[in-house]
């Protein structure tokens, strides 16, 4: 079934899969018929509220049924979604509000003690208000190739910039998806990936729509909040960071019933080739998929069926259908297809420097292919370093490092040197005693000596970002 546009797509959710259950968060559950009544009215309260076709709206909240609402609502009355990282504070939030020209800022008022508060010409609303249910039922005539949302990327290079999609590649590449992760109608999908990035609102929120999954949301990642989850309402689908799958591991002592768990997907450039090994053998998931994406072009690489467990632990997959992938000379992944965004809003200069002339989008990232064409990311191009005149990249150092027992997770980066102009320092989570000198000693027998750490530092955990990856700007 093809669609032009979400709100098509989600609108036709009601006649698709009736009365089974569309959204379960706490005691509130909403079938696919009354997920479309409560969108429309949204669509209308939107309308009422000033919000017309192109119009954007900045959500800043943490998952829940009412964000589902908001979203699906927000598209439906034309507008354009602007998610907001929750981890950001006030003045990060409002320079997205801001230069992302919203005109309404939504948000959950008292989350973790928080009194959220934009810019002062913008005005906020709590969603757990009334607000949502406040509108008639509208609906706005919108097209495949209007932008359907702005996604500020993380900012690897400078400030954040908004990430401009539209309706009809966000609903190919995640019908794709859909098949990739093995997403069933009937699932049970527990969405701990937050709705403000891309894994959570297009590959949980957007996908379970269109295979009739039901959305689960979970606001703050606690790992025995999600067992009993598990347990409770029989989770078939659980996606999530590599640390998700280590904590569920380690939590796993027989005493819970997780025998519905079916389908994983995960994502990282370092998965430990045990952890996956272990995720089949010590937890009831039938199949793990591995992927690579990014903001500016979706999920552009998945495993497949039949790939080894080190296939899925080292590599990322190869492209999905429709998407061109290349090995630039200097090692950075080069992607080109349907999937790559329309651009950077209000940022012609830096879209020009994302995609250049042939349509490739330069993603930052630097890689190599195997035999089999699956991409292995070796590490981003800015926290590539050169010791002597060598290149290091800490992905492939990092990947060594948790091949010793006693790691349990590490961070690389390169840091000044008088002789050499840059060296490898380690960050090390252990899991059992071991010290620097042995480390280090156990690394020059494995890897070239450029590549060896010089100085490793022992932490408790390693700062992470809210999509669970490391910031090593804070290890900096």
């Amino acid at each position: 079934m093809t669609w032009e546009t979400i709100p098509q797509m989600v609108l036709s959710v009601g006649d698709r899969f009736g009365d089974n259950e569309a959204v379960v968060d706490g005691p509130l559950r909403l079938t696919f018929r009354q997920l479309t009544q409560r969108v429309r009215k949204a669509a209308g309260a939107f309308a009422s509220a000033g919000i017309d076709k192109g119009d954007r709206v900045a959500i800043w909240a943490p998952n829940s049924a009412e964000w589902v609402i908001a979203v699906f609502g927000l598209l439906t009355a034309g507008g354009v979604l602007v998610p907001v990282n929750t981890r950001y504070k006030a003045g990060e939030a409002e320079d997205i509000v801001r230069r992302s020209g919203a005109k309404l800022l939504l948000v959950q008022q008292g989350f973790l003690g928080t009194e959220y508060s934009g810019p002062d010409s913008v005005p906020v609303i709590d969603l757990k208000s009334d607000f949502l249910s406040s509108g008639e039922p509208f609906e706005c005539e919108v097209s495949g190739d209007d932008i359907a949302d702005i996604m500020y990327t993380s900012g690897t290079t400078g400030r954040p910039k908004g990430v401009m999609m539209n309706h009809r590649q966000t609903l190919r590449l995640f019908s794709e998806w859909c098949d990739l992760a093995d997403l069933r109608e009937g699932d049970r999908y527990l969405v701990v990936n937050p709705f403000f990035h891309m894994f959570g609102y297009k590959a949980g929120m957007i996908a379970s729509m269109i295979r009739g999954a039901t959305i689960l949301p979970v606001p703050v990642l606690d790992v025995d909040q999600v067992l009993d989850l598990v347990e409770r309402e029989k989770i078939t689908m659980l996606p999530g960071p590599p640390t998700l799958y280590q904590s569920l591991l380690a939590a796993n002592d027989g005493s819970r019933d997780l025998s519905s768990l079916r389908a994983a997907v995960t994502g990282s450039a370092d998965i430990p080739v045990e952890l996956i090994r272990r995720i089949k053998r010590d937890l009831p998931f039938e199949t793990i998929m591995t992927g690579y994406g990014l903001s500016e072009g979706g999920t552009a690489t998945a495993s497949r069926a039949g790939d080894t467990f080190e296939q899925i632990a080292t590599t990322v997959g190869t492209p999905c259908s429709g998407i061109e992938l290349r090995i630039a000379d200097d090692n950075e992944v080069l992607i080109r297809g349907y999937n790559v965004m329309q651009g950077y809003l209000d940022d012609p200069v830096a879209t020009a420097e994302a995609i250049d002339s042939d349509g490739w989008l330069h993603t930052g990232d630097l890689g190599s292919l195997d035999e089999g064409g699956r991409l292995r990311i070796i590490g981003r191009k800015k926290d590539m370093f050169i010791v002597g005149g060598f290149n290091a990249y800490p992905a492939e150092i990092e990947g060594f490092l948790l091949e010793h027992p006693a790691v349990a997770q590490v961070a690389v980066i390169g840091v000044p040197d008088e002789r050499l102009g840059e060296v490898c320092k380690a960050f090390v989570v252990a899991k059992e005693a071991v010290s620097e000198a042995d480390l280090i000693a156990w690394s020059r027998d494995r890897m070239a000596g450029f590549k060896v750490p010089r100085s490793i530092e022992f932490l408790t955990d390693l700062p992470t970002n809210a999509t669970g990856k490391v910031v090593k700007d804070l290890l900096r």
